[in-house]
């Protein structure tokens, strides 16, 4: 009975564990993104939110609609980046919850008919 119990307390340590690493790595996800002519550069966290914006000189050439376009498009493409980051932080988690292989060591349970 120690086994199975040391077993199941293992398990969900190791669960908690992943969950604190994914809670840290959506913390540290910063999606950038950076004009082709370096007019703007961005960066968002994941939620999606801006946290930094640059702009370089040639800005002072543009209409100022079409400065605020590129950033509204540059914020999207940040976004995207920073979904992919998340997207990875979540697969990870995910298969840390997946089951493990038939007959893996650390296994707790029997069979259907155990009690």
């Amino acid at each position: 009975m120690s086994a199975e119990m040391d077993a199941l307390v293992a398990n969900a340590t190791a669960k908690l564990e992943a969950l604190e690493a994914a809670l840290y790595g959506l913390e540290q996800v910063r999606g950038q993104f950076t004009t082709e002519d370096g007019v703007v550069s961005v960066e968002v966290n994941s939620d999606g939110a801006l946290v930094g914006l640059t702009l370089s000189e040639g800005v002072t050439s543009m209409a100022p609609a079409d400065v605020g376009q590129l950033i509204i498009w540059a914020c999207r493409q940040a976004s995207e980046d920073a979904g992919a980051q998340r997207s990875k932080v979540v697969a990870t988690l995910n298969e840390s919850f997946a089951p493990a292989a038939p007959g893996a060591e650390g296994v707790v349970g029997g069979g259907p008919d155990s009690a």
